[in-house]
């Protein structure tokens, strides 16, 4: 894609809604597609793309760790003649795929949608109370892992109250960073990870909580301070998993950066037609996403497998997942010999 150049037929990552494609097609290339047929395409589409979902949804599950996050999405409520707020649930591995879960609801109960009911291991997340809930409902071993970016932030946005204070909390969660950006360097595995981490991370992580205890009875429970070292305190148990498993990251901001994209097209549709089509987003969302992390052109993996799938037996979906695709461009009877 060309930046600043429209592509109509394109817009598979560009988030733009179907009216402004019906625009597009009639005054650049004299075509009269109505948003109606659109629709139509866009939910035939999603149902023969439902195999691939499921497939890179096993995918993630099945690894043991997940990073899950959720954000907003306003759909329309017939009968109510306004919109009503629904979420895309956001699961990842996160040197993995990426899967997405339509609910009109952020309750605990939907988690029991989103993951499958023998899902067991660790779910790194933030500190919304759905996720310890779901834990306690949830009928296998779950470990939640905390996430140091969104206590950093809290004490960021205090900074100016307290700069003194909280310029301290930050250069010793910078600390912990500086130790990631180094592991990183190293491209270092699980159990590097876990043995750095024992020694140059813990010593930090133990100093903060000597110090977040200390400062508790010194400042304001409702100061932007106060509400920082509470959310910290509140989140301490899960914030150390990361540093004897070295399979799970400092923070959840790689699921975070997935949902990123959706923001854009909050902003160009504003909702979902209807709250049946959530879902329908959240599938070419899954399929999109998995593909904009391996580089590749969504349109021409999308032209090729809906080409493809019609003809597919079920054994044969998972030579065409996104992390496949490029070796699948040759002829299916080859990828079966």
């Amino acid at each position: 894609m060309i930046e600043g150049v429209v592509e109509p037929e394109r817009e598979t990552d560009d988030h733009l809604p179907l009216y402004r494609q019906e625009k597009i097609y009639a005054r650049r290339h004299g075509v009269n597609l109505s948003r109606q047929t659109m629709a139509r395409w866009v939910e035939l589409a999603a149902d023969w793309l439902q195999p691939i979902y499921r497939e890179i949804k096993s995918g993630v599950m099945s690894g043991g760790y997940i990073q899950v996050d959720e954000t907003p999405v306003d759909y329309l409520d017939p009968g109510r003649g306004k919109t009503g707020q629904g979420y895309l649930w956001t699961c990842a591995s996160p040197r993995g795929d990426v899967v997405f879960h339509w609910e009109t609801s952020r309750a605990a109960s939907c988690l029991g949608k989103v993951l499958p009911v023998d899902f067991t291991g660790t779910l790194q997340c933030d500190g919304y109370a759905a996720y310890p809930s779901f834990v306690r409902q949830h009928p296998q071993p779950v470990m939640l892992a905390g996430c140091w970016a969104h206590v950093r932030r809290k004490f960021y946005d205090a900074r100016e109250q307290s700069p003194k204070v909280t310029g301290w909390f930050l250069r010793q969660i910078q600390l912990l960073y500086q130790v990631e950006a180094a592991l990183r360097e190293k491209n270092a595995g699980p159990k590097l990870r876990a043995a750095l981490r024992a020694g140059a991370s813990r010593p930090v992580v133990e100093r903060l909580h000597r110090a977040l205890v200390r400062h508790k009875a010194r400042h304001l429970p409702k100061s932007l301070l106060g509400q920082a070292i509470d959310y910290a305190l509140a989140q301490w148990h899960t914030l150390g998993v990361y540093l004897d498993d070295g399979r799970v990251e400092v923070d959840n901001n790689r699921v975070e950066n997935a949902i990123r994209p959706t923001a854009l097209g909050k902003k160009n549709w504003l909702f979902i037609g209807e709250a049946g089509a959530g879902q329908r987003g959240a599938i070419l969302y899954t399929i999109v996403e998995s593909c904009r992390r391996r580089g590749l052109d969504p349109y021409a993996y999308l032209k090729d497998v809906l080409t493809r799938l019609p003809s597919m037996t079920n054994h044969q979906v998972r030579h065409i997942l996104p992390a496949n695709w490029p070796k699948a461009r040759r002829p299916l009877r080859q990828l079966a010999a």
